[in-house]
């Protein structure tokens, strides 16, 4: 065995991109992430970590596809990286959700909330004793619209101290994919979304400008660029599966009848096709397993809807002018069949007496969380705040020079943690519970 030669690492970077993030800690921590419904106990639903493989998985068929229907389009292209788009979009996949926050969506809206609307309002106006300087306006905006997007793309590219300088964690490709909103804060509107907050601008604008991203016309102070185009795939991937999986999940939890989930996933099809589907339904003798075999159909019929898509819009989505998402797309049947999964998400499962709960809980945890935090950083040489100060990891710069970087340090510490560990934190904080010894 010893004298056989080295083994050769043949692994493209784009699938070192993916090895890479398997084997992160911040990957692993999803485990314990609320996706929608409270983590499990005797029936298991997805967190943020299953969800995130299932999503890979169907990206990875995207890109697979959109890719062996382009070099079918364009031969011509056979000995450039075309072939390798599965890998770039499963590896995206799997990096778009390690920016949220603990307790689901619902993490998101808790630190955004925390300093537009609750304990945190003082900071606006607030200049430091310590460092003399105070908050900017657009710094205000990336605090009231605190995104998990942008929170991913900075995860993946700020220097935390400790981190390895002179480069990012992952390939320009796959970063550029997990952006969906690749503007700053000032643009979020209503909707509160946008891309990268403000500290990791340069890091997008270099990124963009190595990829030739195009930019967009925006107000002065402000970043607009046009989507990178696998970033279309990602977005399909998670649609699919987050609506999907959601149904499936909500019947495990008797959330929704048999009825109501047979009928959702069935209304993807017509005519002959339908039954088909409902024969092969009803020889599977275990309901469980009918309603997984109509998810998987479901999720099938949706992800060859969007590669056709992506191929048939290949000249818009590369100039940017693409508009709207590839679901929103599909053909009218799919179409039709995916909103109603939606409308039925709305009305009967994230209004679900389990999932506002878990919200409930998220939001108190959070806020006294931040609010503690914030307090710390600001007054750091009170006792208390260097109790708290020394109990946070040293990768986290919470005592940077800024005022700004200091409470993006906490943002940081926060989201990072899992459900349990925030809770456990909670519980300590508050005399709640005491350390084992």
């Amino acid at each position: 065995m010893e004298n056989l030669p080295p083994r050769p690492d043949d692994r493209t970077e784009f699938q070192r991109d993916y090895d890479r993030l398997i084997f992160s800690a911040p990957f692993r921590r999803m485990q314990n992430k609320t996706q929608v419904f409270p983590l499990p106990g005797s029936i298991f639903v997805h967190n943020r970590l299953t969800h995130s493989l299932e999503v890979s998985s169907v990206g990875r068929s995207l890109g697979n596809d959109v890719s062996r229907m382009l070099l079918f389009k364009h031969p011509w292209l056979y000995n450039t990286h075309l072939s390798e788009l599965g890998s770039i979009v499963s590896a995206a996949c799997l990096a778009h959700d390690m920016g949220n926050p603990p307790f689901g969506h619902s993490g998101e809206k808790a630190i955004a909330t925390f300093f537009s609307e609750g304990r945190g309002q003082w900071l606006k106006d607030y200049r430091c004793e310590e460092t003399g300087d105070s908050i900017t306006a657009q710094q205000w905006e990336d605090l009231i619209h605190f995104e998990g997007n942008a929170n991913a793309f900075r995860l993946l590219t700020h220097h935390f101290k400790g981190r390895r300088k002179g480069g990012f964690m992952m390939t320009y490709s796959t970063l550029a994919s997990i952006v969906k909103y690749p503007f700053t804060s000032d643009l979020a509107g209503s909707k509160a979304k946008f891309g990268f907050f403000r500290e990791d601008m340069q890091n997008f604008q270099l990124i963009a400008d190595q990829l030739g991203i195009a930019k967009k016309a925006a107000p002065d102070g402000t970043i607009h660029y046009c989507r990178y185009p696998l970033v279309y795939l990602v977005e399909a991937a998670d649609d699919i599966c987050y609506e999907i999986m959601d149904i499936e999940d909500a019947y495990k939890l008797k959330i929704l009848t048999e009825e109501e989930t047979k009928t959702a996933l069935l209304a993807f099809f017509e005519g002959e096709k339908r039954q088909q589907i409902v024969d092969r339904m009803n020889a599977v003798g275990d309901l469980n397993e009918q309603i997984v075999f109509l998810r998987s159909v479901a999720i099938n019929c949706l992800e060859g809807e969007c590669v056709r898509v992506f191929v048939e819009n290949e000249e818009s989505i590369l100039a940017g002018t693409f508009e709207g998402t590839l679901i929103g797309h599909i053909s009218e049947v799919p179409r039709r069949a995916y909103q109603e999964c939606v409308r039925l998400s709305f009305k009967k499962i994230y209004r679900s007496k389990n999932v506002i709960d878990i919200e409930v809980a998220g939001f108190k945890v959070i806020t006294e969380l931040l609010d503690l935090m914030t307090q710390a950083v600001t007054h750091s040489d009170k006792a208390y705040s260097q109790l708290l100060i020394n109990r946070v990891s040293t990768q986290y710069d919470i005592l940077a020079p800024t005022l700004y970087g200091r409470i993006m340090a906490v943002i940081d510490y926060v989201s990072g943690m899992t459900d349990v560990f925030a809770l456990d934190l909670y519980h300590k904080i508050n005399g709640m519970m005491l350390p084992n010894v």
